[in-house]
């Protein structure tokens, strides 16, 4: 009985039912050796053969699951060992004393052979949610579970933490329904970080894109990390991967030798020798390459295959849009993406833009995709803390910012709204602090944005003032009302919903210590119950809404724009707007036809008395002004005070 070998154009490491074959891609060298590595021995060398076009093979019988293994290669003269770019696990350490060498290399470049096969699902399935009955929740997994008390420590900042019985109890009671993962694959940190003993705690410097970072595991990173997203599954929980295609942990000129740049230097996007720096990490991933088009697309497939994962969120996607110095959105990734029957289906977010040229390109991304919303960010943060001339903008971004994303295109080219991410302020020091305070990041203050619009209210910092304190958590009620009523997907930082602050720090992505990790026991209980009564709320009501202005049905349905007295807004009056309230009636057209959504907006200092329309039963789901969740029933001429943001909608739906 003939034996069935893998195809040589399979890449990485394969098992069949005699051992196993290892496949490289190295069009640049001349000679490839395969390293088997066995604990205490020396490594076994085995030449490998190019079967065409820089397909590099060899069988090795016998080889069984765990197997180490890495490749020696030649470059500019010297032998190096690297790791397999299509390995999916690594048990050589992340990390090396710079400057890197081939020495060190034979430590770091080591690989594992892996079967996904042997997991066992049980038959658990993905919620299949769509887009917009989804809140998004950003987390890291160390940082999320890392501090917390009810965790048992071997399980602390770890994939199985995600799962444990406190943190599924956590997301039941909070109705967290996707976690959004900063990056779980490997990673390097930057020499720099390791010259000042400090890690790339985010994650943003990818090594090998397929393998699960072991760091966060136990004992085995692969089966761990299965493990959460199925018993995450299990309980109607979504898991979105923050993915980095752009750039790798090569970095630019002088950076280490891990793979690509001595495998197939076409990768990277070049001008002669020098690499082009469009992601502000040293190279940038060229896309239109072939290899780097299958390497990505490979690798997309696996996560949804293997580890059944809900999605992903592209770290600076116009990247991936690039023909060179312009952005492309009709460019072969994207049709390849569209087309496929594995990724089409799960959910796309792009954050759209990068550091190169042309490189701001929201709501140009394809229609199959979600996009992370900024102009929301920007204009409900000046908006609460007081700049003047903001309400009709921010009336468009509540309305779903149609101007960028056109509602012909909903539900999945939606905005994906936001207050706060991993990269700035969490919601605590937007309100807390007016300027950054990044000194422990070792860059004297001068790294992460400047442009926070931000406020502290009187003092930098915490304070014990009650008037002070007063005013930040009315301040964060109304930033976060603002995401969760608006029209679109809302992302939240899990530490947004604990009330954490990172000291000032809006660039902390190499602060891995209490910094960013949550620390659960200064948790702000009645904050966090606001919000998770809030996030049911709009669960209820805002996916309708949605889906009445989405296609063809947006044409349907009715939109007033009203001063608090009743009067309708003319075009002249928006410019000087302090206050507004907005109604949408659902059309005949829609299974909720003539129910009414109501929400009024008072960004000034002074109290207004508002008018509700006539010929409704409202009732208040959301009013900024306290803390309060009781659904009330409004009076006709309803106080409107300052600094608040009220919803009201026609009938009980909750």
């Amino acid at each position: 009985m003939s034996v069935c070998f893998p195809s040589p154009y399979v890449l990485g490491a394969q098992l069949h039912p005699s051992g196993c074959r290892f496949t490289l891609y190295a069009p640049d060298q001349e000679c490839v050796h395969l390293l088997l590595w066995h604990q205490g021995h020396q490594p076994q060398r085995l030449a490998m053969h190019e079967y065409k076009r820089g397909y590099w093979t060899r069988d090795v019988a016998d080889v069984v699951t765990g197997q180490e293994y890495s490749f020696d290669v030649s470059h500019n003269g010297q032998s190096w060992c690297v790791a397999d770019p299509y390995a999916q696990a690594v048990t050589g350490p992340l990390t090396y004393r710079p400057p890197y060498t081939s020495s060190q290399s034979t430590q770091v470049a080591r690989c594992q052979v892996v079967d996904h096969e042997l997991f066992d699902w049980q038959g658990v399935s993905s919620p299949q949610r769509s887009i917009r009955d989804t809140v998004i929740f950003e987390t890291h997994v160390k940082g999320l579970t890392q501090q917390h008390p009810d965790i048992e420590p071997a399980q602390q900042g770890r994939y199985l933490g995600l799962v444990s019985p406190a943190m599924l109890a956590f997301y039941q009671q909070h109705h967290i329904n996707c976690l959004q993962l900063l990056p779980i694959t490997c990673c390097l940190p930057e020499p720099h970080l390791l010259s000042q003993q400090k890690t790339n705690y985010w994650g943003y410097n990818p090594y090998v894109w397929m393998a699960p970072d072991p760091r966060y595991a136990e004992k085995d990173a692969v089966n761990e990390l299965k493990t959460a997203i199925r018993e995450l599954h299990r309980h109607d929980i979504e898991v979105i991967l923050d993915v980095v295609f752009n750039h790798t942990a090569e970095g630019g000129e002088g950076g280490p030798i891990l793979h690509f740049k001595a495998l197939d230097h076409a990768m990277y996007l070049q001008d002669g020798q020098q690499l082009h720096n469009h992601t502000g990490c040293g190279n940038t991933i060229d896309i239109r390459h072939p290899a780097a088009l299958k390497q990505v697309l490979d690798t997309l497939r696996m996560w949804v295959t293997d580890y059944h994962v809900d999605g992903f969120r592209f770290d600076l996607a116009a990247t991936l849009g690039r023909d060179g110095d312009t952005f492309d959105p009709h460019n072969a990734f994207f049709h390849a993406i569209a087309q496929d029957p594995i990724l089409s289906k799960v959910k796309l977010i792009a954050e759209p833009w990068d550091i190169g040229p042309d490189g701001y390109q929201l709501g140009q991304f394809p229609v199959n995709w979600a996009e992370c919303n900024d102009k929301i960010r920007d204009i409900t943060r000046s908006l609460w803390r007081g700049e003047p001339g903001m309400l009709q903008d921010f009336a468009t971004r509540l309305m779903g910012s149609r101007d960028v994303f056109s509602a012909a295109y909903w539900p999945d080219h939606l905005p994906i709204n936001y207050i706060t991410y991993h990269d700035g302020f969490t919601l605590q020091d937007v309100v807390s602090y007016a300027k950054r305070h990044n000194h422990a990041n070792g860059e004297k203050n001068q790294d992460g944005h400047g442009d926070n619009r931000s406020a502290n209210y009187g003092v930098e910092g915490p304070t014990n003032n009650p008037d002070i304190i007063k005013i930040r958590d009315q301040q964060k009620r109304n930033m976060m009302a603002s995401i969760l009523f608006s029209l679109g997907t809302p992302h939240i930082l899990m530490a947004d919903m604990l009330g954490h602050s990172q000291q000032g720090n809006n660039n902390a992505y190499c602060q891995d210590n209490p910094i960013s990790w949550l620390n659960w026991q200064t948790q702000d209980h009645a904050w966090s119950n606001w919000l998770a009564t809030m996030i049911t709320r709009r669960n209820a009501i805002v996916p309708r809404f949605i889906d009445a202005l989405s296609g063809t049905q947006r044409h349907f349905n009715q939109i007033t724009w009203r001063h608090p007295n009743g009067d309708p807004v003319h075009d002249h009056q928006w410019p000087s707007l302090q206050a507004l309230s907005c109604e949408i009636t659902l059309g005949a057209h829609h299974s909720d036809a003539g129910q009414s959504l109501l929400i009024a907006i008072n960004s000034g200092h002074t109290a207004h008395n508002l008018r509700l329309p006539p010929n409704h039963q409202w009732r208040i789901v959301c009013d900024t002004a306290t803390d309060e969740t009781t659904v009330g029933t409004p009076e006709s001429f309803q106080r409107l005070v300052e600094k608040s943001f009220l919803v009201c909608i026609d009938g009980d739906w909750l």
